[in-house]
């Protein structure tokens, strides 16, 4: 149904048109960024990425029927030395496709990556406790939940809250 392909600077004008408003760019993308998305965030983004020793690999989630993008994942802070890493910029961009399983297809094919190809024990990720579906994608998945990081980022007048996750090796071996 999907498939990973690495993200390149062709695939920029897409994530910048999905990424709407400040609260969904600290939802994707962390503090990382700044609102507006532009060219030159992407930029410093990829520039150490998707090389054989790099410590993040970024990926456009392709549809295998249709051929077209229709979200955005990422594995960064790879140790290999500690075998960890943690997903994050998960976006199923295309709204009409959201709600039918596509987060934890992408979610699944980076752990196959991240478990059976770069042979890592742990991978974790943190979400907002408000996105309760993303919450239940990654427990559907088999991530557990370590702690909440309370009032942890501030946008505008509000602080939100983040829930720490992880899943390790032995976990995601028992599930296949």
């Amino acid at each position: 149904m999907i498939e990973l392909e690495y993200f390149e600077r062709p695939d920029f004008n897409q994530l910048i048109r999905w990424i709407d408003s400040p609260e969904f760019l600290l939802q994707w993308g962390g503090p990382q960024f700044d609102y507006p998305l532009n060219e030159s965030q992407l930029e410093k983004y990829i520039e150490n990425a998707n090389r054989d020793t790099s410590d993040t690999l970024v990926y456009k989630v392709i549809h295998k029927e249709t051929g077209n993008v229709i979200g955005h994942i990422s594995l960064g802070k790879i140790d290999r030395k500690n075998k960890s890493a943690r997903i994050g910029k998960v976006l199923v961009g295309e709204k009409n496709l959201r709600g039918q399983g596509i987060g934890s297809l992408m979610v699944k094919e980076l752990l196959k990556i991240a478990f059976e190809e770069l042979k890592l024990h742990r991978v974790s990720l943190g979400v907002f406790d408000f996105n309760k579906s993303a919450i239940a994608c990654y427990e559907k998945v088999g991530f557990k939940k370590e702690g909440l990081l309370r009032d942890c980022r501030k946008i505008g007048n509000d602080y939100w809250s983040l829930w720490e996750m992880s899943i390790l090796e032995q976990e995601w071996s028992d599930q296949k």
